[in-house]
């Protein structure tokens, strides 16, 4: 029968019956660990975009798993967080209720997809039986001194109600609402990523990642070489330190500023400068750290009225406090060159500041300020005329020797803020007691219970700190009543291990048992979105880091080899989204195409890295496609019971030359990921097929047979339904995912002949065949004696033939 979503039905049924995706942990020694970020179930249904991550990828895992591969390809769901919390708010369904019945539709879907997914290593991180083991591992980063707690000023959302850590503010904004973020002081939780951001940085050359996936963590890292220089405060004992990369440039600073929420601000601000300092500071507060961090926005900034004292010249200069300043970078002060450096030189012109040069460039240089190169040294004393770069380093031991200064590593990367002032997330497995202080959880008691009758309406407290049978325990070292952390988990740290957790899933006693997991990790393949660059996969590579570091791994990195799909937008070109109305739903599409052509299209309707908008013009080509195949094997069906030939003719050899030709490019676009390509060289494969049906009287019946064979091998992994039922049709057993997948013939790809153009005068007039190995005189003669290039040289002297092997033969006539 004509392919439908019947015959995905029929499949589905008996992949399910047969267990045919199923692991087998024996086979270790040949595992390919598959996986594809998992869904968050914040919405009802897949959308287009699920079906653009899961169906190519789920192609690849199969293509491998016909390669000989033991596939483990696990699948489940990110299922605390915001929205499902935001949704309940809105609509008074309880989060756990919305999320558990959308994991229900969305594991349906997933299984109507085709994906060859093994659901007995499903995880569900809202589960209890996995943010145990989150807990768990909260409790050994505490231990190991990588998990503290702290005040500082952190990034809140008014609308959320709830802290952001950096990598969630994009623009300004909450990346999940789209609220302007302000600052607010609060003691949170942090883990102390820093402490690998070396290593962070120099392990991203081993990784078969995206070069610009690389980039983003190094930026974001963001780690300068530079110095750290000390001033002292004038008329006082108070001092401070700024960070410099260009050390260099200190003989030019003509000021210094501090940002404005920075401790020693109220310290040294002189009684006639407090009002303005303090209303400027009040305005500070207001703007976001990416506001403030802006290359356009103008610079703002006054005067402490106390002064600095030069660490080399003693030179008196001004202090002053300035929003292009953070606290929570560097040291929160800087040395101000205005000569030198394009922002301090906005800011001196602005506020009449001296403007001091001390670099000059070379001869024929642009030397217009502010000048930012390096060059050479004048107006400093010792160093005239010393090379800047050499002076840098001259200047620093000067310091080092005078106890004001020495080299320093800097990093953008702050610490990971993992607390969330929020109801849906795993609870942060801490007991605070007045005797003892901060107490955690023993492990024997985990997991800490997220309560189900909680009000979490947010007003700008945790919601947990309401339920008083949550809150109130009893301090397990003294015995006496304590109150739980009212915080929970940021959703990062759940899907921070997900991926150690998936092949001992069921384990009870412990997250992973580490002899196993050392086994089947790291991941092969990690499929996802780029939007993760600098949270999810900068998180995973650190926690895999610390638990190699308390013994529990052996490996260094969690995703040896990863592939960013693209974006599917809108028909409008824009991101999809219900606002806009611009969702694609694949229901219809699957409905009256069935699932394996609405995949083919995907694959071969968009380059799979890049994306693009939606167009579901070409569909209808690609449902042609399927019943060309479909055609063909029953035209064979029908033909086969003729007597054929045995023999292997010349039409025969030009078929084989597209079947194998079609092999190679399959098995090498499929393997990078260029599924259209890929696509493409099945199409031909099925021309060349049908050119052979109608072209051959009398067929070799065997040989024809071996090339539709191999044509399904070959469609298997992109259209998994519809190739079982082909297989099944040509009378070979169940099931097409446990043969072979073809190899393609190196000697097959050498033509005896080859399609050469020839020229008269560099335009082309005939085209020609010719033996492949023939050499260039015999080329020539064949062109020579062709039948349509004789009007156009009859009668010319023949100046210079030119042969353009297995390309084209030029004749110059005049």
């Amino acid at each position: 029968m004509p392919y439908s979503a019947d015959i995905d039905r029929k499949w589905q049924k008996k992949w399910e019956e047969t267990k045919l995706y199923k692991f087998h942990p024996e086979n270790i020694d040949k595992k390919l660990y598959c996986l594809e970020m998992f869904s968050y179930p914040s919405g009802a249904k897949l959308h287009v975009g699920h079906w653009y991550n899961y169906g190519p990828s789920d192609s690849w895992a199969r293509l491998k798993r016909m390669q000989g591969y033991e596939v483990f390809q696990p699948m489940g769901f990110d299922a605390f967080g915001l929205p499902a919390e935001n949704y309940a708010i809105k609509t008074g369904i309880h989060p756990k209720d919305s999320t558990l019945q959308n994991i229900e539709t969305m594991e349906r879907q997933l299984r109507e997809m085709g994906a060859s997914f093994d659901w007995d290593y499903e995880i569900v991180t809202c589960l209890p039986d996995y943010y145990k083991w989150t807990q768990w591992l909260f409790l050994k980063l505490y231990e190991a001194g990588l998990a503290y707690r702290k005040n500082a000023p952190v990034n809140w959302c008014p609308k959320c109600q709830t802290v952001l850590a950096n990598e969630q503010v994009v623009d300004s904004s909450c990346e999940r609402c789209g609220t302007e973020v302000t600052k607010k002081n609060l003691t949170q939780w942090f883990f102390k990523i820093t402490a690998y951001a070396d290593e962070l940085i120099e392990k991203l050359d081993e990784l078969d990642w995206p070069e610009k996936t690389k980039k983003i963590q190094i930026n974001w890292i963001g780690r300068s070489e530079g110095a750290e220089i000390e001033f002292k405060v004038s008329g006082s004992d108070q001092s401070f330190k700024v960070f410099t990369t260009r050390a260099d440039t200190l003989y030019g600073v003509t000021y210094v500023v501090l940002a404005p929420e920075h401790d020693l601000v109220d310290v040294i601000t002189t009684p006639e400068c407090r009002a303005k300092v303090e209303e400027y500071r009040e305005y500070a507060k207001k703007q976001t750290e990416i506001e403030r961090m802006s290359t356009v926005k103008e610079k703002t900034g006054v005067f402490t009225g106390a002064y600095a004292v030069h660490p080399i010249t003693g030179e008196k200069v001004p202090i002053w406090i300035a929003d292009y300043v953070l606290a929570s970078y560097g040291t929160g002060c800087v040395m101000a060159v205005p000569a030198h450096d394009e922002r301090d030189y906005e800011f001196a012109t602005k506020y009449n500041l001296p403007i001091k040069r001390v670099i000059k460039g070379a001869e024929g240089v642009d030397d217009k300020l502010p000048f930012t190169e390096y060059g050479v040294l004048v107006n400093s004393e010792e160093f005239d005329g010393v090379k800047s770069e050499d002076a840098r380093k001259k200047i620093v031991e000067k310091l080092e020797k005078d106890g004001k200064g020495s080299l320093k590593i800097n990093y953008r990367l702050r610490d990971w803020l993992v607390s969330r002032q929020r109801y849906w997330g795993a609870p942060i497995p801490v007991i605070h007691c007045e005797h003892c202080g901060i107490v955690p959880v023993p492990e024997e008691d985990l997991p800490v219970l997220l309560p189900y009758n909680v009000e979490f309406t947010p007003d700008g407290e945790s919601p947990l700190k309401k339920s008083q049978e949550f809150m109130n325990t009893t301090c397990p070292k003294c015995g006496a009543p304590a109150k739980r952390d009212p915080d929970t988990l940021d959703t990062f740290v759940c899907s921070s291990w997900y991926y150690l957790r998936y092949p001992d899933n069921k384990n009870s006693k412990e997250p992973f048992n580490p002899e196993w997991i050392n086994k089947m990790l790291p991941v092969d393949k990690y499929i996802g979105g780029p939007e993760h660059a600098a949270m999810h996969l900068l998180y995973a590579r650190f926690i895999t880091k610390a638990l190699r570091d308390l013994g529990y791994l052996k490996f260094d990195e969690p995703f040896k080899s990863l592939t960013h799909q693209g974006i599917i937008l809108g028909p409008d070109g824009n991101r999809m989204s219900k606002s806009k109305g611009n969702i694609i739903s694949p229901d219809d599409y699957v409905s009256k195409y069935g699932s394996d052509v609405f995949r083919l299209y995907l694959m071969f309707g968009f380059n799979y890295t890049e994306g693009g908008p939606w167009n579901d013009d070409g569909i209808k080509a690609i449902a042609r496609f399927v019943s060309r195949v479909e055609r063909l094997v029953e035209r064979f069906n029908e033909i086969k019971g003729d007597a054929g030939r045995n023999d292997i003719a010349s039409f025969e050899k030009e078929l084989n030359y597209a079947r194998h030709f079609a092999i190679r490019g399959v098995t090498e676009d499929a393997d990078k990921f260029q599924f259209n390509t890929a696509i493409s060289r099945m199409m031909e494969l099925v021309n060349a097929l049908y050119k052979y049906d109608s072209d051959v009287p009398q067929k070799n019946l065997k040989f024809m047979e071996e090339v539709i064979a191999d044509l399904i091998r070959l469609l298997a992994p992109f259209a998994p339904h519809f190739a079982e039922e082909m297989w099944e049709q040509l009378g070979y057993e169940y099931s097409i995912f446990n043969q072979k997948w073809p190899e393609w013939d190196k000697n097959a790809l050498v033509k005896d002949t080859i399609e050469i153009a020839i020229q008269v005068n560099g335009t082309v007039r005939s085209k020609a065949d010719v033996p492949s190995n023939a050499d260039n005189s015999e080329v020539e003669k064949i062109a020579l004696a062709d039948e349509k290039i004789k009007p156009f040289i009859d009668g010319k002297e023949i100046k210079k033939v030119i042969v353009v092997k297995n390309r084209l033969v030029n004749i110059v006539a005049k």
